[in-house]
């Protein structure tokens, strides 16, 4: 059964999104002490209302059914309630009349020796909250026919149970209109907050690019115009002057084809390499984007190593694309042989660094091995 009016809440959004406990503060430390409260008034109703200790045996199992079903309102996650636990709620209100039907004097001699089925009204209210409120009415019919059956039984009339019990419709028909109007409200509310949420993520994706622009441009700022502003103030350019030009390009290019590697150690190393005349090339497939920090560190570190070593020849170190067995190769043709090294995922090397391969052509080597 399904409450076309309350069960339809907005199809996109998680069910934690669309708890309606968040906006009752149903998960609030109030809800829980007055659900607190709740439990121990009727443990004092069902105490003091016995007819004799011996009615206890029916009284603690009814208070213990009322309670659990309070607890399961504020604890159940689930928004509109699951099924199961709905059945069991539906079944909370006939179960502890009927257990205290069994133990009650005929006559009765008050209407709080019938607490339960006070408790079973906060119960079912709570229910069309929840959303489940043709259930709750349910819940309520199978109340008053067991009221109208135990009177009937009795020699009471089916009327006096009717007549004992129907009392209770009025605070469930009023749960039932505020559930009509809380819930659809509800579910603008939280369709807001989650349109709310999406756009202050991509504000702050948007404020993130603009900063990363920004301290780009600073940096590029800080390397290049001392250099340009040099250039453009003397006519002649002299053989260091170009050599601070090249430098900086490769570096520049190291930044856009390696972000990965772009750190203030690996540059300087790089720098000094290209300095002593052995071309570098640092490329980035986005293999280690995702790799946990310390093995990165443990990548750089064979990096600076390889730079720092180097003295002739070209160099090309690469991070390999996603999915590959190989982390990061590094391929160091030099005058004397060709030396290729193969990091894993863990960051160790998976070939020995001693590895010398036959010289070739760098171009051919290249395309064989990346």
């Amino acid at each position: 059964m399904t409450d076309d009016h309350t069960a339809s809440p907005a199809k996109h959004q998680t069910p934690a999104a669309r708890d309606v406990r968040e906006l009752l503060g149903l998960r609030s430390t109030a809800a829980t002490v007055v659900v607190g409260a709740f439990i121990a008034t009727f443990l004092l109703l069902a105490l003091t209302t016995a007819p004799t200790a011996k009615s206890l045996w029916a009284e603690i199992p009814a208070w213990i059914v009322a309670s659990s079903a309070a607890v399961t309102l504020i604890r159940t996650a689930s928004d509109p309630l699951p099924y199961r636990t709905t059945l069991a709620l539906t079944l909370a209100g006939p179960i502890s009349n009927n257990l205290v039907f069994a133990v009650v004097p005929i006559p009765i001699d008050g209407l709080l020796q019938l607490w339960p089925l006070s408790a079973a009204t906060a119960i079912y209210t709570y229910m069309c909250v929840r959303g489940r409120t043709a259930w709750a009415w349910v819940g309520m019919a199978a109340t008053l026919a067991s009221c109208a059956l135990w009177a009937q039984q009795t020699g009471q009339g089916a009327g006096y149970g009717i007549g004992i019990s129907a009392i209770n419709l009025a605070p469930l028909l009023m749960a039932t209109f505020f559930a009509w109007t809380i819930r659809p409200a509800a579910r603008d509310i939280f369709a807001l907050r989650e349109q709310t949420i999406i756009r202050i993520a991509a504000e702050a994706a948007d404020t993130a690019i603009l900063d990363e622009r920004d301290q780009q441009l600073r940096r590029l700022d800080n390397l290049a115009r001392p250099l340009l502003e040099h250039l453009a103030a003397d006519d002649d350019i002299t053989d260091e002057q170009q050599l601070v030009c090249t430098l900086l390009e490769a570096h520049l290019r190291d930044i856009l084809r390696a972000p990965i590697l772009d750190t203030a150690d690996v540059a300087d190393a790089a720098r000094s390499a290209r300095a002593r005349g052995v071309d570098v090339v640092l490329l980035d497939d986005h293999g280690m984007d995702q790799t946990a920090i310390p093995i990165r560190d443990r990548i750089v570190a064979a990096v600076l190593e390889a730079l720092t070593r180097a003295t002739d020849g070209q160099l090309t170190v690469r991070v390999l694309p996603p999915q590959r067995d190989t982390l990061l190769t590094i391929l160091h043709n030099r005058s004397d042989g060709t030396v290729r090294t193969e990091y894993g995922h863990d960051g160790l090397t998976r070939l020995s660094p001693a590895t010398h391969i036959e010289l070739v052509p760098a171009v051919a080597v290249e395309r064989n091995n990346h």
